[in-house]
Formats: structure tokens, sequence, C-alpha cells
């Protein structure tokens, strides 16, 4: 090894230096930065760097090697390399993916698969399950991802999920949810799913009497092969049914999120419900409201709140989906075999989701499925999407009672998710608050400061009522924060006349998400009419996550305070308290640094960005 050599390997500092573009010949592209190899060490670095008008940001490699007085020894302006992805991603030729507006749109509104399926995501790895009316199992679109171990039949009690025909064809939602999941790619069949090599199974169970041992069997079908459960169903959208879970349906979730995926926990995806002309509310649907699913709502190619969807407060995200006529609909499998271009509502929601979520668990099969709520609130977008509601809550995201925190970025989502580390474990801290008959209740709380329960950063708040009011329909329930974020639990619903109340009702929120909860909670009931209303208890619920130190002696301690964080960088940093809350963007950051990755390498852009 000669002397020059000998020297290459032992420099002390790297700089990059900057200047226009240069194009010195057709095979190669310089860019506006040199690599600079200096003698004296950073701080050498950082002197050289003033003088000429350059930033120092940081050496690359190092050594201990002394070298001679020269100070600048070596320098070579960047050139542009081509890298590509090792990942087998080209455009889709299957004949109905152009009709997929949904999927990939040249005015971008859409769901950004294309930008997860070009880092590598299809899904592959991951098992999702349709709960519904079966699936076709040996359709065209589906067969090559079909998986025994994820589908039964509940109805009948054997292992053929294949759905009942009929001459009306009734029986076409499972199989139309299914493709939305998983078509396979690339076979001259039909579109293709958002998770496109995901495998896909299906559990009959809507097709006959539906009792709790239906749901809980569905819902508990191989919890250690399955991690996606989809529902596209739910109690009747009357807007006067309040309806959920019984005692082994709610068993059979709990030992999901405890249990499933080797305790990392099921997740359950569910359609938030088509309510809407009935002007009903999905936060009287135990499944949608339920802490352990991951409800979805809609929204129109046009980016509208359509009129089938059911505002609530446990909404946590929104896919695509039918409009008003004129508008596209959802792309997918249908029974007998053939496509459909017309699949419609929430249903169609809920499965988009659960593709979109599949794509994350192979960027990550390590996410439990709390952190897969975290990755969603994190990564929806609302900027695109039109409703009266948006508000701007404690922590400064935006979210509405019609479209949670927004739309569903795929691109985005995977991308957290690759490197995204485990929230803490789920805490519960459980405040029962005697407030009479009044109508406006206001109590401070300290969110169990100083136990073992001690939430510091939210998740899921519930508000757990038992009322009697002479007619339901006419009441309409609120409850704010600490930081001032005005959650509706309950809208009035004209179609409700019952005299039962709510007994012991678990309304749910997930607009407070990572606000403090400690401060005063302010519960409003709105009485639209005069008389009737005994409310005999009220129970909040605070779920979510504790301080890092947990030993209420440490001085480290976090004490009770109202000054929360409002805004968080991806990793869940905080990156700076502002005044007043602002919505949240997601472009990225132009930052006036490089960041040191070495001891000697140093890297130099100028001042003149």
């Amino acid at each position: 090894m000669d002397a020059r050599v000998a020297l290459l390997l032992s420099w002390t500092v790297f700089v990059l230096l900057t200047a226009e573009l240069n194009w010195i010949d057709a095979a190669k592209v310089y860019t506006n930065t040199w690599a600079v190899q200096i003698n004296g060490g950073p701080g050498e670095a950082d002197r050289i760097a003033r003088e000429h008008g350059f930033i120092n940001h940081g050496h690359v490699s190092s050594t201990s090697l002394t070298l001679p007085s020269i100070t600048v020894l070596w320098t070579e302006q960047q050139v542009v390399k081509k890298r590509k992805k090792r990942d087998v991603y080209e455009d889709l030729t299957d004949p109905d993916f152009p009709k997929q507006w949904y999927l990939s749109n040249p005015t971008h509104q859409d769901l950004n698969t294309k930008a997860a399926w070009a880092q590598g995501y299809t899904g592959r790895g991951v098992v999702v399950t349709i709960l519904d009316d079966g699936i076709e199992k040996d359709h065209p679109d589906l067969i090559s991802n079909y998986d025994p171990e994820a589908s039964y039949d509940v109805n009948d009690g054997d292992t053929d999920p294949q759905p009942r025909y009929t001459q009306r064809n009734e029986n076409r939602h499972g199989t139309r949810c299914a493709g939305e999941v998983a078509a396979a790619a690339n076979n001259g069949v039909c579109g293709v799913g958002v998770a496109y090599n995901a495998k896909i199974g299906g559990v009959r169970m809507l097709d006959g009497e539906v009792t709790d041992v239906v749901e809980a069997q569905s819902l508990s079908l191989n919890p250690q092969h399955i991690h996606i459960y989809s529902a596209s169903w739910g109690p009747e959208d009357d807007g006067k049914s309040l309806d959920g879970p019984a005692k082994l349906a709610k068993e059979a979730f709990l030992q999901g999120i405890t249990k499933g995926r080797s305790g990392l926990g099921s997740i359950f995806v569910w359609a938030s419900g088509n309510g809407g002309r009935e002007q009903d509310s999905c936060n009287c649907d135990g499944y949608t409201n339920s802490i352990y699913t991951l409800s979805i709502s809609s929204t129109t190619q046009s980016g509208n709140v359509p009129w089938y969807s059911e505002p609530c407060s446990s909404t946590l995200a929104t896919t695509f989906s039918s409009g008003n006529p004129g508008e596209k609909q959802i792309v997918t499998t249908d029974l007998r075999q053939k496509c459909t271009d017309s699949h419609t509502g929430t249903s169609a929601s809920a499965p988009l989701a659960a593709g979109i979520i599949a794509l994350a668990l192979e960027a990550n099969l390590n996410l439990t499925w709390r952190d897969m709520q975290h990755l969603v609130v994190r990564t929806s977008q609302p900027g695109r999407l039109s409703a009266s509601d948006w508000k701007t809550n404690g922590v400064g995201r935006r979210v509405s009672h019609s479209y949670g925190y927004g739309l569903l970025d795929a691109g985005a989502l995977v991308a957290l998710a690759q490197n995204w580390t485990s929230v803490g474990p789920q805490r519960q801290c459980v405040n029962t608050i005697d407030i009479g008959n009044k109508l406006v209740f206001s109590k401070s709380v300290d969110a169990c400061w100083g136990r073992p329960e001690h939430v510091s950063s939210l998740e899921h708040v519930q508000a757990r009522l038992t009322l009697s009011y002479n007619q339901r329909g006419k009441l309409a329930i609120h409850l704010i924060s600490p930081l001032g974020t005005r959650s509706t639990l309950l809208f009035p619903r004209p179609n409700d006349f019952s005299s039962e109340g709510f007994n012991d009702w678990a309304f749910m929120t997930t607009h407070s998400w990572d606000e403090d909860p400690q401060g005063e909670w302010t519960l409003e009931i709105e009485n639209v009419a005069p008389n009737g209303r005994v409310l005999s208890q009220f129970t909040l619920i605070l779920w979510g996550t504790g301080p890092s130190i947990v030993n209420p002696s440490s001085p480290d301690f976090p004490r009770p305070s109202n000054n929360s964080c409002k805004t968080f960088d991806a990793q869940q940093i905080c990156i700076g308290e502002i005044d007043r809350p602002s919505a949240v963007t997601h472009e990225p950051l132009r930052l006036n640094r490089f960041i040191c990755i070495g001891a000697g390498i140093q890297s130099l852009l100028p001042n003149r960005l």
C-alpha cells in the first residue's frame, strides 16, 4: 500500500462544498456539493466553512492518525449515482386497475398506495380475514392468495367459507370486501387489492342467525395466524338502535388484543356505519365505539362527506368509497367469478383500510394493536377532505367527527412503521364523578397522578353514562378536555323515541389523542326536550400511556401540568410548545444542516440555500 492510499484511509475530516450544477458529460451528473478532506479536525473544518461561506454539517468518518500541517488534502465533486431499490414493483397490468381511481390518481387524490408498493410493501407475509357472508375462495383473482387457515363457516360449522348462491346474489358482500384487500396482481383478472400479496381468508357468519356465540367464534378464529380481522357490519343503521357486543364477543375482543399475534394484539378494522340518511350516530354502535376496533369512515371521490356517513367521535380515519350518482365507486371481485365497479358504503372503506394496515404490518410485524392506531393518527391526511366540523385539538392535529384524523396515507404509514418504537404499556385511569342533575358539569382530575395507573398521554377517552330520559333521541352529549378539545359523544337522533335512556353506555372519543388529561374536564348534556332527564352515573375513563419514569418518588417524575406538548415529530418526541393549537402539516422539513454520522468526514453546505 503506497503513502497516498494510506493517507486516504487515515483522513481526519471530510466536508461537502456546493456550487452550481454542472453537466460535465452525458454519463455523469455532478451535484453542487464536494467532499473535502481536511487535516485539523472539526474546529478547522468549521473555520474553513465560515471563511468560504459554507455550513459544516458534521463528519462522516475518522481516525486518530496525526497528519502533516496541510489543511485541504483532497476534494471531489459529488456525482449523482443511479441506485434502484431491489423490489419488483412495476406498473400493474390488471385490466381494471386503471379504474381503481382511489389507488392511483394523477391528481394524487388517492390513498397513496403506489408509494407503499414502491417501497417494496405489498402485504407479503400478512394474513387478513373478512368476517362476513363468506368468500368465493376459487375466484380467479383470489385463489392464489386464499388462506384456508384464515377461513371458517361459522353458520354451518365447517371449514368451507364458500358463499351460498342465490338468484339475487345477496351473499356477495364478503367476496367483494376480500378483493379490495388481496386481489392478485398482474394476472389479467379484475383489478388489484391494496395488499395484493397478502393472504386472504373469509369467515361465513352473516348468512344465518347471528348470536353472541357466532360473533365470538368469528372474532377469535385462529388468532395466532390471522393478523387482521376486517368487519363491515354492525347493528341496524336505523337511527334508533343502541347495541353492541355481548358478553362472549366482548371477551373475544379482549382476548384478541391481549393474546392475539403472540401478545401483540389482533387488529380489528371496522366500518363506521351507513346510517347517515337516518341521522344515526356510530357512537351508538358498540363495535365501532370500542377502543379495540380501528373504526373507518368514508369519503367520496370528490372528498366530500357521503350521504350515508355517520358522524361520531370514535372514528379514527377514512378511506374512499361511493358518493352521489355520477361519482365513481369501488372496483373489486364479485360473486360468480366476476368483477364489479360498484361496491359502496363504509362496507367498502374498511377493507381498503385493512389492506393498508397489512402493508404497514409487512413493514414492521412487531407493531402492537395500539401502535397501529398511533400510526394511523400520525399519518392520516386531513387536507383534501371537506367537512364543516374540522377542528384543531390540543396537540395541534386536525380532527373531524366525519373523518377522524383524515384520509389514510399508505406511503406515509409504511414509512413511519418501519422504525417505529412501540408505545408503553396501556394504562387505565378511572374517575367516578357525581354530577347530579346538572346539564353542564366540570371536574378537575389528576389523571391518577402518583399511582401506577397514571396517564400522561391520552389515547382513548370513555364517558360511561347511566341516565334515563323520556325520549333518548332528543339528547346531545359533549365532552371537553382540559386542552379545550370538544368531542360530541352523541348527536341528536330524530328517529330514537326510546325512553330507556343509557345504562352504563361507554361513549368513546379519539379526538384528544396524545393530550395531557390532567386538568378540568367538562360534560355537557344538551337537552333538546324540556323535561325528563335523570343522570345517575358518570364515569370518565382515561386510556393511554404513562411517563417514561414511573417512580413517583423520583425528582424527575413529571408533576401534574396543563402545559402539554403541542407538536410531535415522527418518533413521538415533543418538538416545541406553541401558544395556540395549529394544524400539523405533513410537508417535509427543510433543514439548513447535515447530521454528523461519524468522527472525521465533514459535510458543508453554503449559507446561500
